[in-house]
């Protein structure tokens, strides 16, 4: 690996290792934890109750943890900033890890965008008077900078900005659990809420679905962690254990903060006009619940803005090294930052988060959902790039002990991690076929991802005639000799 005098003379840089373990960590756990945890589990709730909510976070959450345990496999084996694009490139087809690149940028673009104008949105909360796009320039321009500082700058904003969500979320199930005893009012409430009405199970395995679909989203993130690890030091030591921690810590928050809103609060009066942690809050008697809530909300939502430009701008910069993106988004700065890739994001982002504001019931709401469905499109490529990775491994007959983490029920955990993310991707639009007639414009709001995707796939396989790669034919050999050059 050349050194920074030697790339300085040449007019180039590479990407530098600055995140540390605890920057994994967090990047992990902020992925998850966001507005589908403090916003959305009111709806969920409400919909299948605490039972069926319960029931499908927890399918959700097996769902991830195959996910997650796949790609630190590879990760672990091949640590690149490009991820399951550049899995899907060495390992299946390179016209799938095309796809999947620019299917990936343009979700973590989008989302960058959705996120400022809901930060603007929560500002009014304070300061009503003030337009909406001041806040969304502001915070744009604050994400903007933390990420051209540094890998390093933006681990340890992340580091922060998770850290606020994963302390109130401990601080609620910890205020949830005294209340639930009776140890504020001296009142037990104890778990009647759970039998209330038509509970634990509402509406029967259809709002249990629905609410599986919405589980989905509430996870997605968690693959951050892949991205990252390409600017990690030592990810074999340091993957594995973020990947271990991260889940079980995930699964407590969701399924703890379930069972505790369950507990508390009547499903038919949950929902999405209050978050169910200010209830919770207001039911203990903590003073300035909703404002306290609202700052952790726009904590929230900074984080995964900036998650979302560090994630779009390092997928860019990826394809680019791999000839799928124009040279030029290739480069990096002394401080290995890739700032043209970071300059064209901030670009795109800006001229969505507009839209938003000016076409809030066309262009910007089909984006949205394009971007939504992405990422499921992203994990089914985690699923399918870990099963060929091992089979050609196997086939190969190649040295075991070179695999720092070992992914657990192979084949079993990729297999089922495909099918539930297929089921999810088909599953969106089931609410707009109707018995009477079917919303079209729903529909194809829920799948327009789909086309996006599957002609970025076909495009370059008719351009570059690819096939798929023989499992006897994955040239380990030079991956090795790659990751063992970074180092």
């Amino acid at each position: 690996m050349q050194s920074v005098a030697e790339q300085k003379q040449e007019g180039t840089y590479e990407l530098k290792r600055g995140l540390k373990a605890r920057h994994l960590n967090m990047i992990a756990l902020g992925g998850a934890i966001g507005t589908g945890l403090f916003l959305a589990l009111g709806a969920t709730i409400k919909q299948a109750g605490p039972g069926g909510a319960l029931v499908a976070y927890g399918c959700i959450g097996v769902m991830v943890y195959f996910l997650m345990t796949s790609l630190g496999e590879m990760a672990t084996y091949m640590p690149d900033s490009g991820s399951f694009s550049t899995y899907a490139t060495k390992f299946v087809d390179p016209a799938l890890g095309f796809a999947l690149g620019w299917n990936y940028w343009y979700n973590w673009a989008i989302t960058v965008a959705t996120e400022m104008v809901a930060g603007a949105l929560i500002m009014k909360f304070w300061f009503p008077g003030v337009p909406s796009i001041i806040w969304s320039v502001c915070f744009l321009v604050l994400i903007v900078g933390l990420n051209l500082l540094s890998a390093k700058a933006y681990g340890e904003s992340e580091f922060w900005f998770a850290g606020i969500k994963v302390f109130t979320v401990i601080v609620f199930l910890i205020v949830g659990v005294a209340t639930i005893c009776g140890i504020f009012n001296g009142k037990p409430v104890g778990f009647k809420n759970f039998t209330v009405g038509d509970a634990p199970f509402v509406g029967g395995f259809k709002s249990i679905f629905l609410v599986f679909l919405i589980a989905g989203f509430s996870f997605q993130g968690t693959e951050l962690i892949g991205i990252a690890a390409g600017e990690s030091e030592n990810p074999e030591k340091t993957i594995p254990k973020a990947i271990n921690a991260v889940f079980w810590r995930i699964i407590l928050f969701y399924i703890g903060t379930i069972f505790v809103v369950g507990a508390l609060i009547p499903y038919m009066n949950a929902g999405v006009d209050t978050s169910p942690f200010t209830m919770v809050f207001q039911k203990a008697g903590i003073a300035g619940a909703a404002s306290l809530m609202n700052a952790v909300v726009l904590t929230s939502v900074l984080s995964a803005g900036n998650s979302g430009m560090y994630a779009s701008t390092r997928m860019l910069y990826s394809m680019a090294k791999e000839k799928n993106a124009p040279v030029c988004f290739a480069k990096v700065n002394s401080r290995g930052v890739p700032v043209n890739s970071l300059i064209l994001t901030t670009i795109v982002a800006s001229a969505c988060f507009l839209t938003g504001f000016y076409a809030e019931t066309t262009v910007y709401v089909w984006l949205v959902a394009a971007s939504g469905l992405a990422g499921f499109v992203a994990w089914v490529g985690i699923a399918l790039c870990h099963y060929r990775f091992r089979k050609a491994y196997n086939l190969q007959k190649r040295d075991f002990s070179k695999l720092k983490y070992k992914a657990k029920l192979f084949p079993l955990g990729p297999i089922i991690a495909l099918v539930l993310c297929i089921v999810v991707i088909l599953g969106q639009g089931i609410t707009y076929f109707g018995e009477a007639k079917i919303d079209w414009g729903g529909v194809i709001s829920s799948y327009i991802g789909l086309p996006l995707f599957l002609g970025l796939w076909i495009w370059y396989k008719k351009r570059h005639s690819t096939k798929v790669i023989k499992l006897e034919d994955v040239d380990f050999n030079s991956i090795e000799k790659e990751v063992e050059d970074m180092k």
